[in-house]
C-alpha cells in the first residue's frame, strides 16, 4: 500500500494535475476568510466548503492519471484491484490533510481571531467532513464508474451542487448550516463529529460501489 501510494503521488506531481484543484483551494480561502473577525466556526465553515470542493476535483483527477490499460497493469500488480482503489482514496485523504493545514492556519493568519482548542477541533473535523464527502462523491464521478470525462464532469458538479446547497442535507450543508448559524466551537463538536462520522461511512459506500463497478466491466 505503501508503494502504490507513493507511486500515484509520485505521478500527480510529474502530471501536475494537482495544481487546478490546489489553486481553487487557495483562491476560495482567499475570498471566503479574508480579514475575518469574531467567532472561528464561520470561518472554518469556509475553509471545509472550500475544501470540500477541492477534494472533488483533486480526487477526480488522481483516479484518471491511468488510462485503462495502465490500471490493468497496476491492478495485476497491486495483486487485487481493491488495493489499487484503496491506494488512490489513501492519496487523495493524505492531500486533502496537508490541505486541511492550511485551512486551519489561513484565517488566522489573515483575520483577527483569538482560537482555543475548541475551535482548531472544531475546524479539523469540519475539513475532514469535507474531505471525506469530497473525496466519495470525486471516486463516484471519476474512472472506473465513468469512463467519459464531460459525463464524470456533469456528474460531479450535479452532485457537488445538491450537497453544498439542498437544505439540511447532510454532512456538508447540514455543516455548514450549523458552524454559520452558531459561534459555540464546543458545543458544535458533537454535531460535526456525527457528521463526519456520516461523512467516512460515505465514501467507504463510494469506494464499494466503484470497486463493484471495475470488477464487473473487468
Amino acid at each position: 500500500m505503501t508503494a502504490l501510494v507513493r507511486y500515484t503521488f509520485a505521478l500527480a506531481l510529474h502530471s501536475q494535475r494537482y495544481l487546478a484543484p490546489l489553486l481553487l483551494f487557495t483562491g476560495l480561502m482567499a475570498v471566503l476568510t479574508v480579514s475575518g473577525s469574531g467567532p472561528l466556526p464561520p470561518a472554518y465553515a469556509s475553509s471545509a466548503g472550500a475544501l470540500f470542493v477541492a477534494s472533488t476535483w483533486l480526487t477526480v483527477a488522481l483516479f484518471s492519471l491511468d488510462a485503462p490499460p495502465q490500471r490493468a497493469v497496476l491492478a495485476v500488480s497491486t495483486g487485487h484491484p481493491l488495493r489499487m482503489l484503496l491506494g488512490q482514496v489513501a492519496t487523495v485523504l493524505l492531500s486533502c490533510l496537508l490541505l486541511s493545514v492550511l485551512g486551519l492556519l489561513f484565517p488566522l493568519w489573515v483575520g483577527s481571531y483569538d482560537p482555543g482548542p475548541a475551535d482548531l477541533a472544531l475546524g479539523a473535523v469540519a475539513q475532514l467532513t469535507g474531505a471525506l464527502t469530497g473525496c466519495a462523491i470525486g471516486v463516484l464521478c471519476a474512472r472506473p464508474v465513468f469512463r467519459r470525462q464531460g459525463y464524470a464532469l456533469v456528474a460531479a458538479l450535479a452532485l457537488v451542487m445538491t450537497a453544498l446547497f439542498v437544505p439540511g442535507l447532510p454532512p456538508v450543508n447540514r455543516l455548514l448550516r450549523l458552524m454559520a448559524t452558531s459561534s459555540d466551537s464546543a458545543a458544535l463538536i458533537p454535531g460535526t463529529a456525527a457528521l463526519l462520522a456520516s461523512a467516512a461511512v460515505l465514501l467507504a459506500l463510494a469506494t464499494t460501489l466503484a470497486h463493484a463497478v471495475a470488477t464487473r466491466r473487468d
